[in-house]
């Protein structure tokens, strides 16, 4: 067997080059074009099942890098921060608190629901929450944090079920929110609100004029009013307050952790001060934000992080895990899928947002924030923009939500020990 370990700058060459087929099968395949399956879904699970072939045979063993993924999700969420007005979240409220509570339930459910599984198949209740709220809305980091508590308390082999859960989740998050809601929008024949009051200026997505012909999306919608020149300026200067932001996030980070012993991700210390200085440069004007070069920026690098953390999984490790695991699963993407239809949308309003909303909750509620946020740009790229779903979403799943999915996941292991 070949042995083929990928550094930094070959891994990030890779993941573009996956991307960039995922995106052209999707144009060309029409299942995947009409289920508007995310390009870096496609693109990044090609590369897993090809990996899983060449290992599977002995013919190769890829081992690929995992040092940009950090840095591309801390990108990606600086750049929501930018776009997160007080005014909008206002505007926005009764939708969003409706949301939060809905994400609190789903979390109590999935947790239930794990469990009894588990007792059922007679396999250990703690390893069981280990595929509950712990890895369906917590994702890849609650897994690895939770699941050394729990073996800390004696049970073995609890992070390797977390992150094993959690990877079926991410895959099946990414393939299911999407042809949820077109299931919603076709049935319902829901159209995008003509109310501007949320608009949060675009990235204009049309595309047409730009790139191969191989490559461009067909479902790009047009809009001629795109006439503004990016200039080298202009976009170093919208990048240099992103990486602004981002250190600054990563002070307020450690200066938290060294005075109150408390370690909040990077990603949320980052959004936060993006935030602060969007709503400070409403007020006082100090730089013209760029909407459409971050948008542009943001849409970049999730597409890249999505596309390396899928290129990332193993397959082949994930086989000797799987029958109990997806079992659990299994019930978790069903009720999710009812509980989204039957509930969350009609609490919502049945409205196209909410139909775009809840493409985002299956694909953080059983996957991370980021195969929402691909969910949602594929939906709106081709049905068009709602930008209260780009609103609630990001601020329930990356910030709001750890507020009730912590203590919810504590109280259950205090109640299984």
């Amino acid at each position: 067997m070949i042995t083929l370990s990928f550094d930094i700058v070959q891994t990030l060459t890779l993941s573009i080059f996956f991307f960039l087929i995922g995106n052209l099968l999707k144009n060309k395949v029409n299942f995947l074009n009409n289920f508007c399956i995310p390009a870096p879904v496609i693109g990044g699970l090609l590369f897993c099942f090809l990996n899983l072939f060449f290992k599977y045979f002995n013919i190769a063993d890829i081992s690929i890098s995992g040092n940009l993924m950090p840095n591309f999700i801390t990108f990606f969420f600086t750049t929501i921060g930018l776009e997160i007005s007080i005014n909008l979240i206002k505007k926005g409220g009764s939708v969003l608190f409706r949301y939060w509570i809905l994400c609190g339930v789903l979390a109590f459910c999935q947790n239930i629901l794990a469990i009894t599984i588990s007792k059922i198949i007679k396999l250990e209740p703690l390893l069981g929450l280990m595929c509950g709220n712990v890895s369906m809305e917590g994702g890849h980091g609650y897994s690895a944090a939770f699941g050394l508590t729990i073996e800390n308390l004696g049970i073995e082999g609890a992070v390797g079920v977390g992150l094993s859960a959690a990877t079926i989740g991410l895959i099946m998050g990414g393939i299911l929110g999407c042809p949820v809601a077109k299931f919603l929008i076709n049935k319902y024949k829901l159209k995008p609100s003509s109310n501007i009051g949320l608009s949060i200026p675009r990235y204009n997505r049309n595309l047409k004029r730009f790139g191969s012909k191989f490559f461009r999306n067909k479902n790009r919608i047009k809009n001629n009013n795109f006439s503004e020149t990016i200039t080298p300026s202009v976009f170093l200067e919208q990048v240099l307050l992103i990486f602004i932001c981002i250190n600054t996030g990563e002070i307020i980070s450690r200066c938290f952790y060294i005075t109150f012993n408390i370690l909040l991700p990077s990603v949320v210390t980052c959004m936060f001060s993006a935030v602060i200085f969007r709503n400070l440069n409403d007020k006082i004007n100090i730089l013209e934000l760029n909407f459409k070069l971050i948008d542009f920026l943001k849409e970049l690098s999730l597409g890249i992080f999505l596309t390396l953390s899928l290129m990332n999984i193993d397959l082949f490790e994930l086989s000797t895990l799987l029958p109990p695991i997806l079992l659990i699963v299994t019930f978790q993407v069903i009720f999710i899928i009812l509980f989204s239809i039957f509930i969350c949308f009609r609490v919502l309003g049945k409205d196209f947002d909410s139909a775009i909303i809840i493409s985002g909750l299956i694909g953080h509620g059983i996957g991370a924030t980021p195969n929402a946020l691909a969910n949602m740009s594929s939906l709106t790229q081709k049905y068009g923009d709602s930008p209260k779903a780009f609103l609630v979403v990001p601020l329930v799943s990356g910030f709001l939500l750890d507020a009730i999915s912590i203590p919810c996941i504590l109280f259950f292991i205090n109640i299984l020990t």
